[in-house]
């Protein structure tokens, strides 16, 4: 068996900008004293005369990035999840949502993943924020090769973004040779007749896990990568609804407000089946390691296979 390879997405994040520069010559990359945490660092080192360390001031550091759009840049405004969607929102939403500006703003440590940093620093709920926001689009990439090419599609994208990063290495599962992001564009990774597994970010690895040990067990479960939360792919949820009768959504973020929200929301629209959503419930998080975290909270694949049954009872 091949060695499975794993690598967190916020270093792709701080590769792919680098990569993509001189393919860009407007981008420019913005971040709140946290480069090394973010990976931006490794684009200062390339293009330090494109890179601005704002300090520790995450709403005065979107205000830029609103200025710079204004004037024709690309700017990525790179923080901690906490700090870009809770402590900078009002910025984000009156500066950069409201006008409408081309601004990036790319999202690391997100989730409980996050571990050890505690409730403090796990943002379960930027997604929720986020979606909030007329016009933003929000992307949250499940392994390596998706957030690289999400991060070039942000660019091409005329308008905010919002991307989300983990800390954690996830396992690379997308092939770069045959890999295509389409912004706003499901991808049915795996067809099922029983369930559709619906994923995001670092779920999505556990849901195909998940549907992979439900076999075993003769239940045929689909997996869907949702990567554009917002606007998403309502076609490929509709279709999963009619064609299974239950979905189960599965994200490291609350169920409130999420990608578990934005499922239901679908469906109760246009084909009402029953909705289980996995994810953080209403409650904080508390220091420990991420892994550990993950099961305790039951974002692994067990817990999904546990979910399923109990819902097709």
């Amino acid at each position: 068996m091949a060695e499975i390879i794993k690598k967190a997405t916020r270093e792709s994040y701080g590769e792919a900008l680098t990569e993509l520069a001189e393919k860009y010559p407007e981008l420019v990359v913005l971040d709140a004293d946290l480069a090394a945490a973010t990976k931006t660092g490794i684009f200062k080192k390339s293009y330090p005369e494109r890179f601005f360390d704002c300090g520790i001031a995450e709403a005065n550091m979107m205000g830029v990035a609103a200025g710079l759009a204004a004037s024709g840049k690309i700017p990525f405004a790179s923080t901690f999840a906490m700090f870009a969607a809770g402590r900078a929102f009002e910025i984000v939403r009156n500066s950069i949502g409201y006008p409408g500006l081309n601004v990036k703003i790319g999202a690391t440590h997100a989730g409980i993943s996050v571990g050890e940093d505690g409730a403090t620093h796990q943002c379960n709920e930027d997604i929720a924020l986020m979606r909030t926001i007329p016009g933003m689009t929000i992307i949250n990439p499940a392994d390596d090769v998706e957030a690289r090419a999400a991060v070039e599609a942000a660019i091409l994208h005329k308008g905010p973004v919002y991307m989300r990063f983990g800390r954690l290495a996830a396992p690379v599962f997308n092939d770069k040779s045959t890999y295509k992001f389409e912004l706003g564009k499901g991808i049915t990774l795996r067809e099922g007749k029983d369930v559709t597994i619906i994923a995001t970010g670092l779920m999505v690895s556990e849901a195909l896990d998940a549907s992979e040990k439900l076999k075993e067990d003769g239940i045929s479960a689909g997996v869907i990568n949702i990567h554009t939360i917002k606007p998403i792919d309502k076609d490929i949820i509709c279709n999963a609804a009619r064609n299974t009768g239950m979905l189960v959504t599965v994200e490291e973020h609350s169920i409130i407000g999420g990608l578990g929200s934005a499922v239901a929301e679908v469906v109760a629209e246009c084909a009402p089946v029953p909705v289980i959503r996995i994810g953080v419930n209403d409650e904080f998080g508390h220091s420990g390691p991420a892994a550990d975290l993950l099961r305790e909270f039951g974002l692994c694949s067990d817990n999904i296979v546990k979910k399923v049954k109990e819902a097709i009872k």
